[in-house]
């Protein structure tokens, strides 16, 4: 299966509350901060679920702004991986 990278930008203080809606749908997809002060977040979606993924950040625009930007410039490929040896790290 092939997850799909979705980057958005949003406002900090939004950032748990589309983290807790993204969860409360099992499976469709992840989310993860990228940037804590810049409120990027990586949306990752398993390739099946893209549609029903897109369907639900159209209906978050709603409540909160959202906006889809490209892969910030200064990621590396590697960046989810090293996020979770630090995650498990600090634990």
């Amino acid at each position: 299966m092939t997850a799909r990278e979705i980057f958005l930008q949003v406002q900090p203080e939004d950032i748990a509350y589309i983290q807790a809606v993204f969860e409360s749908y099992e499976g469709i997809g992840i989310i993860r901060t990228v940037d804590r002060k810049k409120a990027v977040i990586v949306l990752l979606v398993v390739e099946d679920f893209l549609g029903t993924a897109r369907s639900i950040l159209a209906s978050l625009k709603n409540d909160v702004p959202v906006a889809e930007i490209p892969r910030p410039a200064d990621m590396g490929e590697d960046w989810l991986l090293q996020e979770l040896s630090e995650e498990s790290a600090s634990k």
